[in-house]
């Protein structure tokens, strides 16, 4: 378990569990607060072997030193950061990815988590992370067709990187809404409950060069279909 004091009490963690406990009735002095971030993302690399139109990481190849990663992460941790979440591009790709990982998770008592595109998800991988992911996110736009036209790989292979996913820690779904993907919102729902992933995370399309932010019409949809969802995995929406 670990705290966190802060203006609003002392927050109680553990990553094991995903337990949040705020106890608001004590009130740390200004001076104790901790003076970083809750979590924080960190993009080990740019670098990706997907090219999906209306992803906003930088495309120039770039990756982390892994010892200055390792570094922040540590000092992160002794300020009172609770967790730690690796993207990209596509982190699994970083020639150091499953070192990082297994460091932070033993040598920090952040939580440690990662957003993948799960094609990389084999299974050699996926024994060696375990113990050292306490929640993993997958990305998910579409099913079927719309996501292999999106995303220009097999949706059964992304089946078979969820199916690996689910044994190394819970899980969510992330979704890219536009306009291909916000008329699959019902399948999505029906996709996560059947995989085992405990939230779908709602993301509105943002501008690239190649495509533009999500629309009103696109917009309109996604709030009408928030209002009237009824289904069982949790449903965290990001607003644009």
């Amino acid at each position: 378990m670990k705290f966190r004091n802060g203006p609003n009490g002392v927050h109680l963690f553990d990553r094991l569990s995903g337990l949040n406990v705020l106890v608001d009735e004590l009130r740390p002095k200004e001076a104790v607060w901790s003076t970083s971030p809750r979590q924080v993302s960190i993009a080990l690399t740019n670098v990706c072997d997907l090219h999906c139109s209306y992803c906003y990481a930088p495309k120039h190849k770039a990756s982390l030193h892994t010892d200055q990663v390792l570094d922040w992460l540590k000092e992160l941790d002794t300020e009172g950061c609770l967790g730690i979440g690796f993207g990209g591009g596509e982190p699994t790709l970083h020639p150091d990815f499953l070192d990082i990982c297994k460091r932070a998770a033993g040598e920090t008592q952040l939580a440690v988590t990662f957003t993948t595109h799960g094609h990389r998800l084999t299974p050699q991988l996926v024994g060696s992370l375990k113990g050292s992911i306490h929640f993993a996110r997958i990305s998910v736009d579409g099913v079927g067709r719309t996501y292999e036209e999106q995303r220009g790989k097999q949706f059964a292979s992304l089946l078979r990187g969820m199916e690996s996913i689910a044994t190394l820690s819970p899980f969510g779904i992330n979704v890219v809404v536009n306009g291909r993907t916000v008329a699959e919102l019902d399948a999505m729902s029906e996709l996560a409950q059947k995989v085992g992933a405990s939230e779908l995370l709602l993301l509105p399309q943002q501008a690239t060069k190649a495509v533009a932010n999500m629309d009103g019409v696109v917009g309109r949809a996604l709030l009408d279909w928030v209002s009237h969802y009824r289904g069982k995995v949790r449903l965290p929406a990001a607003s644009d």
